[in-house]
């Protein structure tokens, strides 16, 4: 059975990455959703540049550069400036995440039901290497479920997928992992539900490269309460009449099912939506 069409965009931020890039990039490229990948070196001191350019043999691969080590949060920037693909996800460049999941990521979007989906972990295969790196985890979701009175299962998972014409509006200032947070703060604010799929993941230690630590835990609760406490105009400007027209699209789709609501992305409308 033939999958999804080509409406995926990849944001790849890659910092000393050389080990697993290339294979990470290959893999990627053989789901049917992908329409266009983004690499972007974020002044990388390893072979992360050399592997990543040697991936454009396929002309859906770009590769981006920062003369500068800016963070995550600068690298998707960079990336989603170069997105022309409806929807966008960004892949961290190591193999904690299976690009397989691509498939049922899309499929809420793809139906109308969704404009956010997060992939969480824990349901499928899920191997951790830390009991705090999972307390942790679960302790900043919980303060996104009581900040904005939500119930999602995984804030900080690195698969949110969602249409790009609203990453773009999200204003996004973060410059590292606290990037992460801030997406999540912002979609809730904006009035978005997150929809949840379970994924697989496979942890990577420190020895293997992992970057996270305790103080990105704590920026995450930061950055959470700031932007609760935020006005609308101090987080994004002057209203967007787009937030309004798509959450009542969603209701709709909701309301009247997944057949053929207004709400759905259809092939016709792909070209034209790029926000």
């Amino acid at each position: 059975m033939a999958g999804p069409e080509p409406v995926l965009g990849v944001i790849i931020p890659a910092f000393n990455e050389e080990r697993s890039l290339e294979l990470v990039v290959r893999r990627v490229l053989q789901e049917s959703s992908v329409q266009q990948v983004v690499i972007v070196d974020d002044c990388s001191t390893d072979g992360t540049l050399a592997a990543a350019r040697r991936c454009v043999g396929d002309s859906r691969v770009a590769v981006k550069t920062h003369a500068t080590n800016q963070g995550k949060g600068a690298a998707i920037r960079t990336g989603l400036a170069a997105i022309t693909a409806p929807l966008v996800i960004i892949q961290d460049a190591d193999l904690e995440y299976d690009p397989a999941d691509y498939g049922k990521l899309i499929s809420p979007i793809l139906r109308g039901r969704a404009d956010v989906v997060y992939g969480i972990r824990g349901f499928a295969g899920h191997s951790a290497y830390s009991y705090w790196f999972v307390i942790g985890n679960r302790m900043v979701t919980t303060a996104t479920n009581i900040l904005f009175n939500c119930y999602i299962q995984d804030m900080e998972t690195g698969y949110k997928v969602m249409r790009t014409s609203l990453l773009r509006r999200l204003g996004l200032r973060g410059a590292r992992f606290d990037v992460e947070p801030e997406i999540t703060g912002r979609i809730l604010r904006l009035g978005y539900r997150i929809y949840e799929v379970p994924i697989d993941y496979a942890a990577r230690t420190r020895a293997q490269g992992k970057k996270l630590t305790w103080r990105d835990g704590v920026m995450a609760l930061l950055v959470l309460l700031r932007i609760r406490l935020s006005t609308d105009q101090s987080l994004f400007g002057q209203p967007d009449p787009y937030h309004a027209e798509r959450l009542d699209q969603l209701t709709a789709s909701l309301l009247g099912g997944s057949g053929d609501s207004q709400g759905a992305l259809t092939h016709e409308q792909l070209p034209g939506d790029k926000g």
